[in-house]
C-alpha cells in the first residue's frame, strides 16, 4: 500500500471480513463500466519500485541495512528507473525503517535513477533532505476512517500538514510525489467514492505533486471499479500526472493494472517477489509483484527498460535473506521450468 501503517488492527479472512470485501465486486457496488479491448496502450512505462520501503516496512524481524541496500543495489542494475529507499518517519511507529540514514548514506546512487523516500510531516522531510534525499513522497487517503486510524487525522487535516511540506519543497528543488491510499476500497467504510479519489487527487496535484500514485491499499478492486475510479480522477487531473499502485489481495492487480493502461496510465508502482502483506487479511499476498508486472508488459510490446533475469536475481537474493518464497507467479514458474 502506499501509506505508512502506522497503527492497524490485524485480522482474519473470517466471516467478520469477507462479505463486506467481497461486496466490492458486486454488480450493485459498481456500475457497468466499458472495458474496450481497442484503447492504445502505452509505449513506455515507467515501474516505481516500491519492495525496499512498502515491501519491508511491515516486517516483524528487522532486516539489516546491508541486506536493504544490497537488494536497491541489484535493483538499480535491474534497470528499475524510481526505487522507493526508505521512509523517514518515527522508529516508535515503523521500527523497520529506523535505519533509513544508513540506508541513503550506503546505496550506490546510479546515473538516471531517482531514489525518493516517504516523509509524512516537516520534520521527516528536513531528514530526509539533509540524508540526501532529491524527491519525496507524501500520502493522503481517500477515506476518512482510514486517515484517522492510519495518521491520527482527518483528510483534510493530513492535506493541511502537508502544505508546510510542500512549500519547503518548492524552495529547495525538491520533487514531490503523492499517494492516495483506499481509492477502491477501505477496510473500515467499504466502497469508496470515486468523487472523493478524485476530490484528494486534485487537491495533492494542485498543491504540486508532480504525481499522483492511487492506491488500492487492501487490494479489493477489480476491473470495473478501476476503470470507474480512473474515470472520475482523469477529469481533475491530468493522466500523464498519475500512476496506480494496486495490491494482489484477491488476485486482481495485473487486471486492475492492464485497464489503467487502457486508460492512459504509464507508471505503475510494484514490489519486487511481491514483498509487502495486506495487515487486514492475514496471509493474504500485498503488492503486485514486479516481476509479473514486467513479464505482463514485455507481453505487451511496452517498453520499460528493466532487465527481468537481472530483477529475479534480485527478487530470489530478499526472499532468501528473509527465508520465505517468492510472492511472484513468474519467478516460481521459472524456478520450476
Amino acid at each position: 500500500m502506499a501509506a505508512v501503517l502506522m497503527r492497524f488492527v490485524p485480522c482474519s479472512l473470517g466471516p467478520a471480513v469477507a462479505p463486506r470485501s467481497l461486496s466490492f465486486s458486486s454488480s450493485a457496488a459498481v456500475r457497468a463500466v466499458s472495458l474496450s479491448t481497442t484503447k492504445p496502450l502505452p509505449e513506455r512505462v515507467k515501474i516505481v519500485e516500491v519492495g525496499p520501503r512498502d515491501g519491508l516496512q511491515n516486517e516483524k524481524t528487522i532486516v539489516p541495512a546491508e541486506v536493504k541496500i544490497r537488494l536497491i543495489d541489484m535493483l538499480s542494475e535491474a534497470g528499475l528507473p524510481v526505487i522507493e529507499a526508505t521512509s523517514f518517519v518515527s522508529p516508535k511507529w515503523v521500527p523497520q525503517m529506523a535505519d533509513q540514514e544508513e540506508v541513503m548514506r550506503g546505496i550506490y546512487r546510479k546515473p538516471g535513477v531517482n531514489y525518493p523516500v516517504l516523509t509524512p510531516n516537516l520534520q521527516g522531510y528536513r531528514a530526509a533532505v539533509t540524508a540526501g534525499a532529491k524527491e519525496v513522497a507524501i500520502f493522503g487517503a481517500a477515506s476518512e476512517l482510514f486517515s484517522k486510524k492510519n495518521i491520527n487525522c482527518s483528510v483534510e487535516e493530513s492535506l493541511q500538514r502537508f502544505e508546510e511540506v510542500m512549500k519547503a519543497a518548492k524552495q529547495e528543488g525538491i520533487l514531490v510525489r503523492g499517494y492516495v491510499s483506499c481509492v477502491l476500497g477501505c477496510p473500515y467504510e467499504g466502497k469508496v467514492s470515486p468523487v472523493k479519489v478524485a476530490e484528494v487527487a486534485k487537491r495533492l496535484y494542485s498543491m504540486g505533486c508532480y504525481e499522483i500514485s492511487l492506491g488500492d491499499t487492501i487490494g479489493v478492486g477489480t476491473p470495473g471499479g478501476m476503470a470507474e475510479m480512473l474515470e472520475a480522477v482523469k477529469k481533475e487531473v491530468p493522466v500523464h500526472a498519475l500512476a496506480v499502485h494496486c495490491h494482489d489481495t484477491y488476485g486482481q492487480a495485473l487486471a486492475n493494472i492492464l485497464v489503467a493502461l487502457q486508460n492512459g496510465v504509464s507508471v505503475v508502482d510494484s514490489s519486487v517477489a511481491g514483498l509487502g502483506g495486506c495487515p487486514y487479511a492475514q496471509g493474504a499476498s500485498g503488492n503486485v509483484a514486479t516481476e509479473d508486472v514486467v513479464y505482463m508488459l514485455n507481453g505487451l510490446g511496452i517498453h520499460t527498460g528493466v532487465d527481468l533475469p537481472k530483477l529475479m536475481d534480485a527478487g530470489s537474493y530478499i526472499c532468501r535473506s528473509l527465508n520465505r518464497r517468492t510472492s511472484s507467479k513468474v519467478a516460481q514458474a521459472t524456478c520450476k521450468l
